[in-house]
């Protein structure tokens, strides 16, 4: 096996100091000493619950070739006998690291941000660029100040294209990570209200998730949802930094990558779009409209950085979920099945409402089968809290979803906009929402359960699986 980076590489890119006997390189990186894999580097971070210079002994129990380590807790790893590299600050470093790796990189850079389906489009990006290139492409949501950096040193040389997620939840965050990444294209997939517990309004995130642009190289292009409220605040960041390539996608007519028509399906999806004068129809491997509008940023990026678009057109067809990001199970129910999708990843309210639309476009299973909405609380939405959460009132009743389940504080101001004619279940507590789902759920359901991870809703997929076997192989949906 080559070496992601031979050590004398990494001392150079990291101004490091040698300890021991180095190995002649690395093959990968971990910042986990659980899941180090044989012959990595462990960066032993100092985060803010845990310190990885605690976990060094572990680390190299579990297979690591040598440990980056700051200079001031190198007291504190007493006898630990291992090759290491000493540096002023292991994040510090590991930024160093990603820049050099960013440098000698010859690949095309595609960096996403966007209030919803920044990890649904990088994955689709992945998915979709596999079969031109090679890919290398952020890990879950590695996207803040340390994800960024780790995956940018984890880049190999002979990558073909880059994908990276960069996320943020107060402004100046993105400004300094997409300095890192350099992109040849940023995406901004949709301004919508997420975090706003940090912003004013909309505008505000707009502004934020503007900083994207500021890494651009040289020519690189902006590619921004046309159908936003906010693209003409975006249009304007643009004007104002210099970047000249602004592209769009959406139905507005005006988009360049535009949307002419989205057939649903149980399984899937089929995308009419206009692209370069060309009237192409895209078989999607996962249902919801949400899937086809972010299969049009995929489009988008994927010919701004000149991939085959006949190659990547064939890929959308093969599209795997994540999990927690509409993954689909058909589960046995007594003597028939109900189908679960799980979207317990993450919430804010265009996420929910994408969500409550794609349980209305699924099938329910046998007549008596029901629709249920199992809703957590969205987080971090502060003073607009209550506002957002009642107005997902309207989302259920033009779906036609009559029956709500409902877990968190916050999701009260939701069970008081429901109208009577909805049967509604509400549990402070998830775990009660748990035992009443698993008591509850009979053959012919959809349930669909959506939440901000930090409320613990996953839980109740995790219940509703343990309870219920699989019927058959898992479907999937991005």
């Amino acid at each position: 096996m080559g070496f992601l980076w031979t050590s004398a590489d990494l001392l150079a890119a990291m101004h490091g100091r040698p300890v021991g006997n180095l190995p002649q390189g690395i093959t990968g990186i971990s910042i986990d000493s659980r899941a180090m894999g044989k012959g990595e580097a462990f960066f032993a971070i100092k985060g803010d619950r845990v310190d990885g210079h605690d976990y060094a002994g572990l680390a190299i129990a579990n297979g690591a070739a040598l440990l980056v380590v700051s200079e001031g807790k190198l007291p504190a790893l007493g006898r630990l006998i291992a090759p290491m590299i000493v540096v002023d600050d292991v994040l510090a470093a590991m930024v160093r690291l990603g820049c050099a790796a960013r440098d000698r990189s010859a690949a095309k850079i595609i960096a996403v941000t966007g209030s919803v389906g920044k990890t649904t489009t990088k994955e689709m990006l992945r998915h979709a660029l596999s079969p031109s290139g090679r890919v290398h492409a952020s890990v879950a949501s590695f996207n803040n100040h340390w994800g960024v950096p780790l995956t940018l040193a984890r880049m190999p040389e002979a990558t073909d294209y880059g994908v990276f997620e960069i996320g943020m939840n107060h402004p100046d965050e993105i400004r300094p990570l997409v300095r890192m990444v350099r992109p040849h294209v940023a995406v901004i997939t949709t301004i919508a209200p997420a975090h706003l517990g940090n912003f004013r309004d909309l505008d505000e995130i707009a502004t934020a998730k503007a900083e994207i642009m500021e890494g651009l190289v040289d020519g690189g292009h902006v590619l921004l949802n046309r159908d936003n409220a906010q693209f003409g605040t975006l249009e304007k960041a643009a004007a104002m930094l210099g970047v000249s390539s602004v592209h769009s996608f959406g139905v507005d007519q005006r988009a360049d990558f535009r949307m002419i028509e989205y057939a649903a399906t149980p399984e899937g999806g089929t995308l009419w779009a206009m692209i370069d004068g060309r009237t192409l129809e895209i078989p999607l491997g996962a249902p919801g409209r949400h899937i086809a509008e972010n299969a049009l940023a995929v489009l988008g990026a994927a010919t701004l950085v000149g991939a085959d678009l006949d190659t990547v057109i064939s890929a959308l067809a093969t599209l795997q979920p994540e999990k927690g990001r509409g993954e689909r199970h058909r589960l046995s129910v007594g003597t028939g099945t109900m189908t679960l999708i799980d979207e317990s990843y993450n919430a804010n309210p265009a996420s929910m409402r994408a969500a409550i639309a794609l349980l209305g476009e699924a099938e329910i299973g046998v007549e008596g089968g029901r629709r249920i909405a199992i809703l957590g609380d969205m987080l971090e939405m502060g003073t607009h809290s209550t506002q957002a959460h009642a107005s997902l009132a309207g989302a259920l009743s033009e779906q036609g979803i009559d029956t709500v389940w409902l877990a968190g504080p916050e999701m009260t101001h939701l069970q008081d906009a429901l109208p009577e004619t909805v049967s509604v279940v509400h549990c402070d507590a998830v775990d009660d929402l748990r035992n009443h789902a698993v008591a509850s759920v009979r053959a012919g359901d959809v349930v669909m359960i959506k939440s901000s991870k930090g409320t613990g809703c996953g839980r109740i997929v995790q219940a509703l699986l343990d309870t219920f076997p699989a019927q058959a192989e898992t479907e999937q949906a991005l």
